[in-house]
């Protein structure tokens, strides 16, 4: 009786996760600065999958929990306040490439004077018509997002575990669509990432936000795989509220990096 639990927190038991996460993050890391000094790639590698097993790992055991009853409202509450302090940290992160983007395209670098001789996009620079491929991966982005509404209502609104299944289906469908548009786009760009500001604003800001489409496809899919499983209940549902609001960010994102990239910035 001195240890029943009194309380609606959860108090986690010792877990081995943080050490070998931090062990495995310092060896990608360092692997990759070697792989860019001209070393073999292996030490990335076995850094990288480190990580990703210790992701699997523990989100494997945060599931077990939220299955085994230790996830009360309190706790709930808890991780939402966590996953929103983590999208603000990711909104931080994109105001960084946006703020790059934005410097350069109204004050390019010329070689005498930065306001006066610089021309933007470079010289030599032909950029996407922002009308055809982008605009046909915004339409399939907004129709993903919506897809994954859909599952949302249903599960929380009518408890349609049908409909959950068929509109993340759907929403996942779409992001890979989405994604091997982006691909195909990248590979007919008619400028590279080095050698001139345009081209490597342009990869960096485009290309992390096609890395979370792909991280956001995974948590939908890894939503997917629960919900077949009978996993998830209107009242109880952190961890799809999760990846439905991950991916309505990349939405959002994606629809100031058209507006901002391929439409203003064109020049």
């Amino acid at each position: 009786m001195a240890h029943a639990k009194n309380h609606d927190y959860h108090v986690l038991p010792p877990s081995i996760w943080p050490l070998i996460g931090s062990v495995s993050a310092f060896v990608m890391l360092f692997g990759s600065v070697l792989w860019m000094h001209g070393s073999a790639p292996w030490l990335f590698l076995i850094g990288l999958a480190g990580v990703l097993y210790v992701m699997f790992a523990w989100w494997s055991d945060v599931v077990r929990e939220g299955q085994t009853g230790d996830h009360t409202p309190v706790v709930r509450i808890g991780l939402r306040y966590g996953f929103i302090l983590f999208i603000m940290s990711e909104v931080m992160f994109f105001a960084a490439w946006f703020w790059t983007f934005f410097k350069h395209r109204m004050y390019p670098m010329g070689p005498q004077s930065p306001a006066v001789d610089g021309v933007w996009p470079p010289e030599g620079i032909e950029t996407f018509d922002p009308w055809h491929l982008p605009f046909i991966n915004t339409l399939i982005l907004l129709l993903s997002g919506c897809a994954a509404t859909w599952a949302h209502h249903a599960l929380v609104h009518e408890n349609n575990r049908k409909d959950l299944v068929n509109g993340l289906i759907l929403a996942i469908g779409l992001g890979v669509i989405f994604t091997f548009m982006q691909a195909y786009e990248y590979s007919h760009a008619a400028f590279g990432f080095a050698g001139n500001i345009y081209g490597a604003s342009f990869f960096m800001a485009t290309g992390f936000h096609g890395f979370h489409v792909i991280i956001g496809t995974i948590f939908l899919t890894v939503c997917l795989i629960r919900a077949l499983k009978g996993h998830f209940t209107p009242e109880k549902h952190v961890g799809f509220e999760a990846a439905a609001w991950y991916w309505h960010f990349v939405d959002v994102v994606w629809l100031f990096l058209f507006a901002a990239i391929y439409v203003w910035g064109q020049g």
